[in-house]
C-alpha cells in the first residue's frame, strides 16, 4: 500500500460521538425510607403473584380461595344455626397447614430468585443497607401471611355482625372475639415467615428452597409425637417446643384459653409451661431474624 494511502487512513475518523440527550438526575433524592417501602411493596405483590405470570398466580390464589371458601361456609352455617361453629382463633389454627405450603412457595419467590439471578449487588447499593433488604422481604411475607389468615376472619366477622340479634352489643362482642384471632394469626405469620425466609435464603434454587421449608416444618412433627408419649409429664407438656407449628399452638392455648381449645376438645397440653412457650417463640423469631441478617451480610461481602 502506498505511504500516502496509509497516512490518509490513519487521519480518517473511525467513530462519532452522538449526543442522545443524557442528563444528570435533578429530581428529589427520596432516600432510604422510600427504597425500603418500594422493596416492601414489591415483595408483598410478589407474595400474591402480582407482576408475575399467570402460572405463578395459580397456587397463591388457590390457597386464598380455599381459606376464603371455608370462612364463607362457616359464616353461612352460623347464620342458619345461630351460633358459631368455630372461633376466629380456631379458624386460624385449622388453616395453619395451608400457611405452611403458602410459605414454601412464597419465600423462595421473595429471595431465591434474587440469589440466583445475581441482582443483590444492585439492591445493596446506597442508600439501601444490607439489612434493609432482608427486613423488607421478611415484613412483606409476614404481611402476606397475616392477610391470608386475617382477611377471612374479617369476612366471618362481617357475616356475624350483620346476622346478630343482639344489636350493637352483639357486634361489640364479636369484635372482642375477632381481635384475639387476628393477633393469633399474626403470631402464625411472624413465626412461619421468619423461619421460612431464613431457609429459603440459603439457596438460589426455588425447588430446593421450597422442599427445605416443608421438610423443616414436617420433620419436626414426629419429634413432638415421640416426646408426647414419654412417661414424664413435664416432657409431654414441653413436647410442643420441638416444632414451630406446635410451638405457636402452645402459645395460643396458654394465652387464649377457651377461645382456642374448648372443653372436650384435644389440644397441646402446656401445663405450667405456657410462659416457656411464649419465650421460646420470641427467641425463635429473634434468632431466625438475626441469622437472616447475618446471611445477607455474608452474601453482600
Amino acid at each position: 500500500m502506498p505511504e500516502s494511502s496509509s497516512a490518509a487512513l490513519r487521519s480518517t475518523p473511525t467513530g462519532v460521538i452522538h449526543d442522545i440527550g443524557y442528563q444528570r438526575y435533578a429530581g428529589p433524592r427520596l432516600g432510604r425510607g422510600h427504597v425500603f417501602g418500594a422493596l416492601y411493596v414489591h415483595g408483598l405483590r410478589t407474595t400474591f403473584g402480582f407482576g408475575r405470570s399467570a402460572k405463578a398466580k395459580i397456587f397463591p390464589w388457590l390457597v386464598i380461595g380455599i381459606v376464603t371458601l371455608v370462612a364463607a361456609a362457616l359464616t353461612a352455617i352460623r347464620s342458619q344455626i345461630g351460633e358459631p361453629v368455630a372461633t376466629y382463633a380456631q379458624f386460624a389454627d385449622s388453616m395453619s397447614w395451608l400457611v405452611l405450603f403458602f410459605v414454601a412457595v412464597a419465600a423462595p419467590e421473595l429471595v431465591s430468585r434474587d440469589l440466583r439471578s445475581g441482582v443483590l449487588p444492585l439492591y445493596f447499593s446506597r442508600p439501601l443497607p444490607r439489612g434493609d433488604y432482608a427486613l423488607a422481604k421478611l415484613l412483606a411475607l409476614v404481611t402476606g401471611l397475616w392477610l391470608l389468615l386475617g382477611g377471612p376472619q374479617v369476612l366471618m366477622f362481617l357475616g356475624a355482625a350483620f346476622t346478630t340479634k343482639q344489636g350493637l352489643r352483639g357486634v361489640w362482642n364479636e369484635l372482642l372475639d375477632l381481635l384475639p384471632g387476628l393477633l393469633y394469626a399474626g403470631l402464625w405469620a411472624v413465626v412461619f415467615a421468619s423461619v421460612g425466609l431464613l431457609i429459603a435464603s440459603l439457596t438460589g434454587k426455588r425447588a430446593f428452597a421450597a422442599g427445605g421449608v416443608v421438610a423443616v416444618f414436617l420433620m419436626t412433627t414426629p419429634i413432638v409425637g415421640v416426646l408426647s408419649i414419654l412417661p414424664s409429664r413435664s416432657a409431654n407438656e414441653l413436647a410442643g417446643l420441638a416444632s414451630p407449628s406446635t410451638l405457636v399452638q402452645g402459645v395460643g392455648i396458654w394465652s387464649l384459653g377457651d377461645l382456642l381449645v374448648e372443653n372436650g376438645q384435644e389440644g397441646i397440653g402446656v401445663g405450667r409451661f405456657g410462659p416457656v412457650y411464649a419465650l421460646a417463640a420470641v427467641l425463635l423469631v429473634a434468632g431466625a431474624t438475626a441469622l437472616l441478617l447475618a446471611r445477607y451480610r455474608k452474601v453482600a461481602s
